[in-house]
């Protein structure tokens, strides 16, 4: 991955994890990685958990950036999130995936798209 992409895709985690903390929610854990993947945060929502993925596109070309979460994607993060419940110890009512989409502008606000319970 090209620096620029890297600093593209962490811009995009930042602003996300800012918001959904603006919106009441706990940031837990950042960029949590393991030989398996990564998750990019990791929040609490009251009694509830919520493992969310940042898509971060400058352009449509490709379409809306969750449409880059697809099946081997959301197995995978399934599978993350059980190995991060089982080695953190946390526990939790509800555990939600959430997606956010981060589509920075040519002019004016970053655009943010909150997908709550994506799959």
């Amino acid at each position: 991955m090209t620096t620029q992409r890297r600093a593209i895709g962490a811009y995009g985690e930042r602003l996300a994890a800012r918001y959904l903390q603006e919106i009441g929610l706990t940031l837990l854990q950042r960029n949590w990685r393991c030989s398996e993947g990564e998750i990019d945060l990791i929040l609490r929502d009251g009694d509830g958990l919520v493992f969310c993925e940042v898509k971060t596109r400058r352009t449509a070309t490709f379409g809306p950036p969750a449409a880059a979460v697809d099946h081997r994607k959301v197995r995978r993060l399934r599978q993350l999130a059980s190995r991060w419940l089982s080695e953190s110890g946390v526990r939790a009512e509800h555990i939600r995936f959430d997606v956010m989409e981060v589509l920075p502008q040519r002019r004016g606000a970053t655009r943010l798209v909150h997908i709550r319970g994506a799959f």
